[in-house]
Formats: structure tokens, sequence, C-alpha cells
């Protein structure tokens, strides 16, 4: 590498590390590909490595996040390019996963539904857009804004977290470069500084990798906070399938500790709800399960607990 070319890599394409070439790998195109794929998963461990250092600042976000969002709070993922998509997908499993209301999930994404899968050019850079989708989300202080942006300047994600703390939602930034736009607009900034791409400007390697991670641990994080995890197992879960129908009948068996067939029943007059059904088969009425629940705020660890000092 003569002195022109170490220069151009020291000074990086503008000055965000995402976007800057690694001398390291320059030559990765005429690699073994052995080794460039050895390269490639070494990149991606250390990109998980990296949120270790931003974990204060991933529980500080999702403790306000719970708080928030109550009974009637949602959760607005946005993001443009490969970090939209990214949320788009974290978002999506919800439902799914914990049964969270489809109402409850919302996307603020550059280019609208079709950036899901086809990449839109320029859309990153319409700010007036970003502006007219969060006001056509009508924010509350109950919901909560996830915004995600490998660069951290994104003009679309970065007026969209703007305009969402106007309305005193809580605001969640996640970039991958340190003092940027996305990071000073967030109520709660997390920094997951995963350094140059070994493909520059290819953040969909490490830094995405990273936000993904960062959105799978928020997310979880919020919904075991609210009760839709027990002992390790997504009690909010619906039956939709044969394998899911399945799965429920074990969570059933598990918890309430009766054998499978009474645990099938069980479940069936529950009409596929995991935890009416733990308590059926612990000889709760239909009509009395669900008042407990509704009363222990559906989480069972409580209502469990709470039966178990009475039965005392």
């Amino acid at each position: 590498m003569n002195r022109l070319q170490n220069s151009a890599f020291e000074a990086g394409i503008n000055g965000m590390a995402t976007e800057d070439v690694d001398p390291r790998f320059a030559d990765l195109d005429a690699w073994p590909l052995n080794s460039a794929m050895e390269a490639m998963w070494e990149g991606q461990l250390a990109a998980v490595a990296a949120i270790g250092h931003a974990l204060p600042a991933i529980t500080a976000a999702t403790e306000a996040a719970e708080t928030a969002l109550g009974d009637r709070g949602r959760i607005v993922y946005v993001g443009a390019g490969t970090s939209g998509r990214v949320a788009v997908q974290d978002g999506a499993e919800l439902t799914p996963t914990f049964a969270w209301p489809r109402e409850r999930v919302r996307f603020v994404v550059a280019g609208g539904d079709s950036a899901f899968v086809t990449s839109i050019e320029g859309a990153e850079d319409d700010v007036d857009d970003a502006v007219a989708q969060i006001d056509a989300a009508r924010l509350t202080p109950h919901d909560v804004v996830i915004a995600v942006a490998a660069s951290g300047t994104t003009p679309f994600t970065v007026a969209a977290l703007k305009h969402a703390g106007s309305f005193d939602a809580v605001t969640v930034g996640v970039a991958n470069n340190p003092g940027t736009a996305l990071l000073a607009s967030a109520k709660f900034p997390i920094l997951i500084e995963t350094g140059r791409e070994l493909i520059a400007g290819s953040t969909r390697m490490k830094a995405g990798t990273a936000q993904k991670v960062v959105l799978n641990l928020i997310s979880s994080g919020i919904m075991l906070r609210l009760g839709r995890v027990y002992r390790g197992m997504m009690v909010n879960m619906q039956p939709t399938n044969a394998k899911l129908k399945r799965r429920a009948e074990a969570m059933v068996a598990q918890i309430a500790q009766c054998d499978p067939q009474h645990a099938a029943r069980a479940l069936e007059e529950a009409e596929g709800d995991v935890k009416t059904a733990v308590l059926l088969a612990l000889g709760v009425s239909r009509a009395d399960a669900e008042t407990i629940l509704k009363d222990g705020d559906g989480n069972l660890r409580r209502v469990l607990g709470e039966l178990a000092r009475d039965r005392d």
C-alpha cells in the first residue's frame, strides 16, 4: 500500500468508523475463501462482544419502556434501509412470540411498507416523510419509540426520533458511531461501537448483527418485565398451529405438574390461553381463573404465588 492509499484509509470515507475502509481487509477479495469466511465470522463475534459495554444503557431503556407502556402504550420502531428491516424483523416477532397486540406495535420506515423488502433510493433523506409518519402515529407519553441507524446520522431516522420526543414518548436511539445526532436526540441513547466493517460501509454485517441483538434484548426484556414469560417459557404464546399447540400443552403440563392429557383438556377449555389453562389444570374454575389473572395483571408468577399462599 502506498503513502497516498494509506492516507485515504486513515482519513476514512466520511469520518465514521462504520464507513471506513479497514486496511487489514483491503485485499479481502483476494484471500482464500476459507480465510475470508473466518475473518467475517470473527467480525460477527466482535459485534456481539461490543454490546457488553452498553448493557447498562440497554437496561435503563428497557426499564423506562416497561414503565411507560402500561396496558395501552405502543412500541414504535423507526429506521431506514438495513436498520429499518432489522427493526421490522424484531417487531414482527412480538405477536407470535409474546401475543403482543398487533395494534400496539408500529413501524416508521423510510420509504413505507414497500421498503421492507426493496431498497427505496433516497428515502432515508426524506425528513418530511419522517415527520408525517410520526404525526400519523399520534404518539402519547405511553409510547416507546426505538430508532436504529448504524451511522447515527440518517436524516429520516434522526428527524423521526426528534419529532417523537416532542410528544413526550420514551425515545431510544441505537447507533454504531459515537457523538452522532441520533444519540443526542434520544432520551435513552445506546451506542454499540462495532467499528469498521470488513466490507466498508456494509452495515448489514457487524453493525446489523449488533442492532438485531440489542433489539432482541430490549423487546425480550420488556416482555419479561410485563409478565409475558414464566420460568423461561413464553406463556402468552398463541397456539396457532400444531407445533405451537404441542408446545402449549407441554408448558401447561410442566407448570401445573399434570399429565399431558389433563393439560390438553385444560388448554382446550381455556381456548388456547396457556395461563388460563394452567389455572384450570390446578383446579381453578374458568371464571375464577380469568378474574385472578386480570387482578394479577396477567403475571403468572404472581398469581401462582398468591394461590400457593392461599392454600397454605
